[in-house]
Parts: structure tokens; C-alpha cells; sequence
């Protein structure tokens, strides 16, 4: 440790022992030492102490007390002789004196470490003065004036072997308390930690930059200021929430990009907010300057014949292929909503997904994240800290993303002292140790110094950093706004605040790297640039849409049929028997709970006679069935590995030692695997995380489940933004599959429903499947179905609870193989009378079809047909006038367990009475049978909701 090495450099290295087994003879009784050693033992601060500490090891380990006085102090018989000119014996005032002086110095070392940045000038605009602080001033230490100058040893800590107090403080005020604030010490490894300490030690931003390096500097603000003006003087008064005031984030941004790639990142995945997104997609990723002037001037961003919605230019992304010092590295700029934050994770999600594509699963060094963030957003939205959480997690872990914050200094009106309770606006990230580098942005070689570091610790340590920028915002939140209403003392120092482009060129000026006239050249010649483009932009059409390109070659677009014809999902009977034999059997030497061994018995069962399979076992033949394809299959969310009903035990422990076996990867030699992953108790970062993974790998099937249906409630956004729009909004297909258990069973408002009536209210264009399945082949159906179409839609399932082990929710082996099929009705089952005496037809969805199933068989009905709609969207508009035709003097009812106000039928009622309408029936409209209209999803008394449901089965099956 530090205070060891100190010490081992003024004395000897037994002197060095000594000190520090006197420090742990005196922690234990402080009268075992010699007086002046307890006086200064006693005086030191906690962080002090911690220094010896250090050397005497950890609180809680075995102590070696070795009490021998240091070899100079210690007495002899007889002195030896000292040679001539040999240094004098060194005394114990001595050994004290030089302990103080270098304990002292090490002290204020330390603290600088820790606290130096509490007085780092990170403000550009000057307003933001830091107090001096206590712990900061050598008086604390002891170092008065007269004591500045006089040498201490401190072994190379700073690079020096002796050092004067004046000197280790000037060292340490421009590291530390200079344009760059580095908070590290939170940090428990101590490997990290010391590799920070040498890279920001001596402030070596000041001279790493040569003068070909300081003029790329230059030339990338130009472009990035260029822009922003060039943008400002010909569409004024048009929004594009520019990044003036931050222009250096680009040249941030180029330095980590072309770090990471000499390190061997061969993709980039970029996520950010609105603020600067235009100047990052043109100087980032290379989107044409034609392209983006076309937009401004009102044109799509796609060719006419691609449908969609389209979005505003400030929400687009893009990708491309870009060559870096002979690296080819592909850059994408993820599309996002207003939504700050929420792209956070789907760029998360979507690293992964190319890192595993591409094997990387050890290192996960290959493919890196870039997050921008704005000050008040990542202080603010809880999906910063859902990301970060997610970081070092093994099913979701990307081997460190860097965080860029454009730190504004305000959020649209809100300053600083009422966006965050803590220091900085960057505190979260200390909850996963991450590095943060504050700079102040007007530094633009600090910053693309730190923006360097950032991208090395990464690929070094695998682990997350933060850049934060401390720049300003020229304008107001946009640029229509006027900011001064609220903010008028900074709004009129940035007014007289020359742009850091133009500050950074009179430097280099002076400097005598590019003169004025260079850098005016430079402006000039960058400018024409963008005024070629803005003529050529008026005849500008985009010829392809940025879409079903590279991993999504060989996927298409679905017809614009009503009802979409079913792909083939029978898997045959040999492969299914082998998965079945896979996924009830477990090795020798597998100490396997003897509940699970019931269990699988029961599964082997199943397969020998071929009747009975329950649902867990659908969708384990669904999953192995794929992995034998070729197709991988990653299933998150809150305990899905045995799975919240203890229904699907995917992933076996052993109770011996809790080794994991995963039936399903072992089913057949070179197979496909899954992943199973138990998620942190999120929803929103989780399924954004999911998401992203799709958009990256259409031939993986990606399932999220949540715990309960409704808890998807706390992913609304990501749902309402990405999964149902991104498509239309972005050209963004996903085939991410949700899982959302529901059923009213008397569990409460909680527990009961997954909220089906929020998805249907999402749907249209065909944009998603929504169903809630009743047999446990179509959904074996509808799993694989996702897969084996040509095109990619977001599949959402209510699944079932009680339905998991329901003596009717069952399916022969034979629904499984050859010849079946994914049925978006179900017709009758049961015999009844002929079809034209059928007095009723319950149409219904879900677990109430077993419900009304039951009852109607325990009161001997034989008029009431029931008819199950297994899925809602896209709306079965073919397949249900095929059913409703065998029953031509029919009522019609639908029939649900949700109040009115809720489930399906808002989203039936209308499109039933068009199909009634266009049929030769006596039946015109629908008419609703279930609980009335409610405020909460559920009771939350049994016998309330017993009564309820009892009350609306025998409705539906009692004839007016």
C-alpha cells in the first residue's frame, strides 16, 4: 500500500515495519508505546488512520506483532564503529520527525485524491466559483509556510522520490483542482483505483496533444459550431435542439470512437436524447448533410413507397461503416422518443445481442455502448440507475458502457439545486463504482484527453465510465425558447461568452500551432461544404430505406392481407419424442429435488402415452424444437428459470452443491442454446434491454416475462414508444415475444390482470400480435410461428396462471406434430345440436373459456356453443365468420372476466358488429356478458370475486 511504500522509502524497511506494528500495538492499548508515538498516533483523522490502516492490514485479519525497535534506534552493547564519512546513526527524533513529515504528506495526498475535486474549476461560465475547503489547505496537515520548502520523502507516489510540501500541492492542484475533476476513490478495486491514479497524475492533458492533434481539435469543433450556425442562419426559428455551448462533445466523441476502435471495437452502438442528435448523426455517424437539409426543409426521411408515420428529424438514427486508422468499425445511432433516458437500455440490449452474434461472450470487449445523457435526465429518470444496475449482471453484462453527460447546467428551467439532491448530477454511477471524470467543456483538450481515458478503462476493466461535460446551453431548451425568462444571470454571461471554438483557436494562435487566418480558412471551407449540400438538398430523395439490411437480409415486409396466412410450426414426431426424452431426464450424478424428479416422471409420461402435455411442457418443445433449428432462444424477466407458478424448472439445481443443468442445451450435439436469465427486479430497463436485443438479432427468439401481467405497467413507456411504434416511427422491426401472466382467480387488483385492453388500444397496421391462449399447443404454435415467418412483429401473450395445471388445459402430442397448425379460433368442442338450433355463441378469450367449459358441462347444456378467440390482434376476420356461419339464428355474446372498462371487449364490441354485419345471420351485434364497469382491475375478497365470477358464467350460459 501507499503509506507502506512511504514510509519503506524514509527508513529502512524494518524502520517501516516497525512504524506500522506500533500503529496496531497502539490501536490496542495505547498505552504500549512510547508517549510522543501515542501523541501522534492520537492526533491523526479517520482517513489518517486509514493510511496506517492500509499498512497494518484489514481490521478484521490475524495481526503479526513484531514490536522490535527499528534497527537505528534500537540499543546495543556496544556501538559499532562508524566507517569515515558514513551518515550518522538516525534517531528516534529523527524517525519521528521524518514518520510526521511523510504521514502528513501522505494525508494531504490522499485527501487531494478524494476531495480535489470539490475545487476543480469545472464552470466555463464562470458562475460556479467551488469554496475553498478545509481538508485542502496543507495548514490542516500541519505545513505551515515556513515548512513548504523543506524536502519529504514520499517514493515516487507523485513521481517524485523527495518533494517539497510546494511542490507535492502544485502537483496536486493541477491534477486534481484544475479543468478536470476525477472521482475514483469510491472504487474498492484497488486495481482500478491505481490505474487512474497514474493516468491523471501530473495533468498530463496539458502536453499529451502534438500540433497536428490540437488542429483536429480545432477542425472538429469547427464542424461541430459550423453546423449549429449554419443550421441557425438558414431554418431560424425551426426546432432542432442544437448543441451549442457543447460543440466539444464531437471531438469527445471522435476520441472515444477511434480509442475503442485501436483497441479492437469493431461496432459502436450510440443512444442519446434530442440535444445535439442532428450535429452527432451528421460528424458522428456520417448520415449526408444533403439528407439532413432535405428533412429540415420537410421532406421523409424514406422513400414514398415505405409506409410508416415517420418521425421529427431530432428522434432519428442511423448507421454506417466508418475507417479509423485502418479499423473498420460500424457506428449506429439508435432512433429514440422524447422519452429521455428510455433508449438507454434498448442500446444495452442491443450491444449484447451483436456481441453474442458474434461469439463474444467471455471478454465482451468487441462491441461498445456510448450513452449521452443530459445533467437533469440522468440525476432524474430511474432508468439511468435500471441501466447501470444491469452492468456487471452475467445475463446482462456488455463489458462496460461509457457515459457521456452534456452537462448544461440546467433541465429546460430547473437549475442544479432542484434537479438533484446530491453534489453532481452524475452520483448515481457511484453505485456500481463507476469512474466519473467531471472537465470543464470550454478545455477542449482536457476533454478529448478524458474522453480517451474513458474509452481505455473501459476496454481495460470491462466496466462502466462517466464523462461528465460541464458546458452550457446557448439557447433555450430550444431554439424558439427564451431561456433568460428564468435564468437571466447565466443567460447574459453566455451572451458575452465567445464560443469555445473561438476561444480554443485564439489559443492555438497564440500557441503558434494555427494561426487566425488558418483557422478562419478552416471556418470558411467548411461553410461552403454545408451550402453545396443545402442547393443540392432541394432535389434530394432518399433511394432505399434504412432497413432489412445486414442481419435482416432475407426478412420482408408482411402483405396487407386481412388475416395473415399461418406459417408451418409442426415439428415432427421423432424430434419431438427426443426433446421430450431431453427435458425429463437429468445425469447420473445430478442430485435432482425430489419434487422435480415427481415431475419429471409425469413429463416422461406424457411423451410415452402422447396425451396430457401441460403447458410448461408446450413451451419447452417450442424452445427445444427452435434450438435444433438453429435458433437461439434467450427468456428474462423476475424469476422465469423455475418460473413464478414453479411451472417451468428450465434451468435444475443440484441440492448437493447447486450446480445448474439446463435440460433444453442438452437435447443434441452442436444445437443452438438458450439462455435463461433471472433479471433484477425491474420491468422497464429489463424489457428495454430485450427490446434492443431484437433490433439487433432477428433470428434469436427474445421472451420477457413478467412476474404478473400488470407488472408491465412499469414499462409502459417502453411498450407505448418502442414495441408498438418503433416500426412505423423508425423502420425498427422487433419479434420480441412478452409473456404476461392474467386470469382473474381471486389474487386481487394486482395479480389478476396483465391489462389487455392497454395493448389493444396500441394496435393498428398490423404493428403486433396481442392473443391469451387457452391450449397448450397454440401456444407451442405461436412461439415458434414468431421464428418461422418472414417478418418480425412484437408477439404479446396473456398467459395463464391456474390454466399452468388445469386438468382441461391439456394437449395431445398430436396438436404438437404434423398436420397442426396455430388456430386463431377455436371452434366448438364439445357435441352439441345441430348448428342451427345453437341458441348462443360465447364468444371468449383466456382462462374464462374453461370456466364456462365446466359449468356448462355440470348443467347438461347442449344450445350454448362456445367459441374461443385466441388471438385478439391482428383481428381473426377470416377465421371468425367461418365459425359464426355454423350457427345462423344464433345470439351472440362475448363474455369476459374483466370489467367492462377493461379486457377486450372495447376492442371487440365494433369489429364483431362489422363481421355480424357482413354475414347471413340473425345476430347483428354482440351483446356483453361480464363484470360491470370498475375503477380497480379486481376485488380483493375471495368470496367477492367467487360470487362475481359464478354470476358471470351463468349469465353467459343462460338463454334469455
Amino acid at each position: 500500500m501507499a503509506g507502506v511504500d512511504i514510509l519503506a522509502t524514509a527508513f529502512n524497511g524494518a524502520n517501516a515495519a516497525f512504524i506500522a506494528d506500533l500503529y496496531a500495538r497502539w490501536v490496542a492499548n495505547p498505552g504500549a508505546v512510547d508517549p510522543s508515538f501515542a501523541e501522534l498516533f492520537s492526533a491523526l483523522n479517520d482517513e489518517s488512520r486509514a493510511i496506517l490502516t492500509d499498512a497494518t492490514g484489514a481490521s478484521w485479519a490475524p495481526r503479526r506483532y513484531d514490536f522490535g525497535e527499528p534497527e537505528a534506534a534500537r540499543p546495543t552493547a556496544k556501538p559499532a564503529a562508524q566507517p569515515a564519512g558514513a551518515p550518522a546513526a538516525i534517531t528516534l527524533d529523527q524517525v519521528r520527525a521524518a514518520t510526521k513529515d511523510s504521514l502528513r504528506a501522505l494525508m494531504m495526498i490522499r485527501t487531494y485524491r478524494v476531495r480535489g475535486h470539490l475545487e476543480a474549476k469545472l464552470d466555463p461560465l464562470g458562475l460556479q466559483v467551488p469554496r475553498p475547503h478545509p481538508e485542502l489547505d496543507p495548514a490542516t496537515y500541519g505545513f505551515t509556510e515556513a515548512d513548504m520548502d523543506r524536502p519529504v520523502f514520499i517514493d515516487n507516489v507523485l513521481g517524485l522520490e523527495v518533494a517539497t510540501p510546494r511542490q507535492i500541492l502544485q502537483i496536486l492542484r493541477e491534477t486534481y483542482c484544475g479543468p478536470v475533476g476525477v472521482e475514483f476513490m469510491h472504487i474498492q478495486d484497488p486495481d482500478q483505483k491505481a490505474w487512474i491514479q497514474r493516468r491523471v497524475e501530473g495533468a498530463p492533458w496539458r502536453t499529451t496533444f502534438d500540433a497536428a492533434g490540437k488542429r483536429t481539435i480545432l477542425r472538429q469543433l469547427t464542424e461541430a459550431e459550423g453546423l449549429e450556425a449554419f443550421c441557425q442562419k438558414r431554418f431560424v426559428g425551426t426546432k432542432r435542439f442544437g448543441l451549442e455551448g457543447g460543440e466539444v462533445t464531437i471531438p469527445a466523441l471522435h476520441a472515444i470512437i477511434q480509442t475503442a476502435a485501436n483497441a479492437g471495437v469493431t461496432e459502436i452502438a450510440i443512444g442519446m436524447p434530442h440535444r445535439g442528435r442532428l450535429n452527432t448523426l451528421v460528424n458522428i455517424v456520417k448520415k449526408p448533410y444533403t439528407a439532413l437539409f432535405s428533412e429540415f426543409g420537410g421532406a421523409s426521411f424514406k422513400p414514398d413507397d415505405v409506409q410508416g408515420s415517420g418521425d421529427v428529424k431530432y428522434h432519428l438514427g442511423t448507421s454506417t461503416d466508418v475507417e479509423i486508422d485502418g479499423n473498420l468499425v460500424h457506428l449506429s445511432l439508435q432512433p429514440n422518443p422524447s422519452h429521455l433516458e428510455a433508449v438507454d437500455p434498448v442500446v444495452v440490449g442491443k450491444v449484447r445481442a451483436r456481441q453474442d452474434m458474434a461469439g463474444d461472450t467471455k471478454a465482451r470487449r468487441s462491441v461498445m455502448g456510448i450513452l449521452m445523457h443530459g445533467d437533469a435526465a440522468f440525476a432524474g429518470q430511474g432508468l439511468v440507475y435500471e441501466t447501470l444496475a444491469m452492468s456487471q449482471l452475467i445475463g446482462y453484462r456488455t463489458g462496460g458502457t461509457v457515459h457521456v453527460v452534456v452537462n448544461n447546467q440546467i433541465g429546460f428551467t430547473t437549475v442544479p439545486a432542484h434537479a438533484y439532491s446530491g453534489l453532481y448530477c452524475t452520483d448515481v454511477a457511484k453505485s456500481i463504482q463507476s469512474p466519473i471524470l467531471h472537465v470543464n467543456g470550454d478545455d477542449p483538450e482536457a476533454v478529448v484527453w478524458c474522453a480517451q481515458m474513458a474509452a481505455e478503462f473501459r476496454q481495460e476493466f470491462a466496466t462502466d465510465f462517466v464523462l461528465d461535460i460541464v458546458c452550457y446551453r446557448r439557447h433555450g431548451h430550444n431554439e424558439t425558447d427564451e431561456p433568460a425568462f428564468t435564468q437571466p444571470i447565466m443567460y447574459r454571461a453566455i451572451k458575452d461568452r465567445p464560443t469555445t471554438r473561438q476561444l480554443y483557436a485564439e489559443q492555438l494562435a497564440h500557441e503558434g500551432v494555427a494561426t487566425t487566418d488558418e483557422a478562419k480558412a478552416m471556418w470558411d471551407a467548411f461553410t461552403a461544404t454545408l451550402e453545396d449540400a443545402y442547393k443540392a438538398a432541394q432535389a434530394y430523395k432518399p433511394n432505399k430505406a434504412d432497413w432489412l439490411e445486414g442481419h435482416w437480409t432475407g426478412l420482408t415486409v408482411p402483405n396487407n392481407e386481412a388475416e395473415w396466412t399461418e406459417d408451418k410450426t409442426e415439428v415432427d414426431g421423432a424430434t419431438l419424442q427426443r426433446i421430450g426424452a431431453a427435458i425429463s431426464h437429468v445425469p447420473g450424478d445430478f442430485d435432482v429435488n425430489p419434487k422435480i424428479a415427481r415431475q419429471l416422471e409425469a413429463k416422461r409420461a406424457m411423451f410415452e402415452t402422447g396425451e396430457g402435455l401441460d403447458w410448461a411442457t408446450g413451451e419447452a418443445l417450442a424452445y427445444g424444437s427452435l434450438l435444433l433449428e438453429g435458433h437461439r432462444v434467450r427468456l428474462s424477466g423476475e424469476d422465469v428459470q423455475r418460473g413464478t407458478f414453479s411451472q417451468r424448472h428450465a434451468v435444475l439445481i443440484d441440492q448437493t452443491n447447486q450446480n445448474e443443468y439446463v435440460p433444453l442445451n442438452n437435447i443434441a450435439e452442436g444445437q443452438a442454446k438458450i439462455e435463461i436469465y433471472n433479471s433484477l427486479l425491474s420491468e422497464a430497463g429489463v424489457l428495454g434491454f430485450e427490446y434492443g436485443y431484437t433490433l439487433a438479432d432477428p433470428r434469436t427468439l427474445v421472451l420477457w416475462e413478467g412476474q404478473f401481467g400488470d407488472f408491465a405497467n412499469g414499462a409502459q413507456v417502453i411498450i407505448d414508444q418502442f414495441l408498438a411504434s418503433g416500426e412505423s416511427k423508425w423502420l425498427r422491426m422487433s419479434g420480441l415475444t412478452l409473456l404476461l401472466p392474467h386470469g382473474y382467480e381471486g389474487q386481487g387488483p394486482e395479480h389478476s390482470s396483465a391489462r389487455p385492453e392497454r395493448y389493444l388500444q396500441l394496435c393498428a397496421e398490423q404493428n403486433m400480435i396481442v392473443a391469451n391462449l387457452t391450449t397448450p399447443a397454440n401456444y407451442f404454435h405461436a412461439l415458434r410461428r414468431q421464428m418461422k415467418r418472414n417478418f418480425r412483429k412484437p408477439l404479446v401473450l396473456m398467459t395463464p396462471k391456474s390454466l399452468l395445471r388445469h386438468k382441461l388445459a391439456l394437449s395431445p402430442l398430436a396438436d404438437f406434430a404434423p398436420g397442426s397448425r396455430f388456430q386463431t379460433v377455436i371452434p366448438e368442442t364439445d357435441a352439441l345440436v345441430a348448428g342451427a338450433q345453437v341458441k348462443r355463441v360465447v364468444l371468449c378469450t383466456g382462462k374464462v373459456y374453461y370456466d364456462l367449459l365446466a359449468e356448462r358441462r355440470a348443467r347438461g347444456v347442449n344450445d350454448v356453443a362456445i367459441v374461443r378467440v385466441e388471438q385478439l390482434y391482428p383481428f381473426p376476420s377470416v377465421s371468425l365468420p367461418k365459425v359464426l356461419a355454423a350457427y345462423p339464428n344464433a345470439q351472440v355474446v362475448w363474455c369476459q372476466e374483466e370489467p367492462a372498462n377493461m379486457g377486450a371487449w372495447t376492442f371487440m364490441d365494433r369489429r364483431l358488429e362489422t363481421v355480424l354485419g357482413g354475414m347471413d345471420v340473425s345476430a347483428k351485434r354482440p351483446a356483453y356478458i361480464g363484470r360491470p364497469e370498475a375503477a380497480s382491475p379486481a376485488t380483493g375478497l375471495a368470496k367477492t370475486h367467487a360470487a362475481e365470477q359464478a354470476a358471470l358464467v351463468a349469465s353467459a350460459l343462460t338463454l334469455d
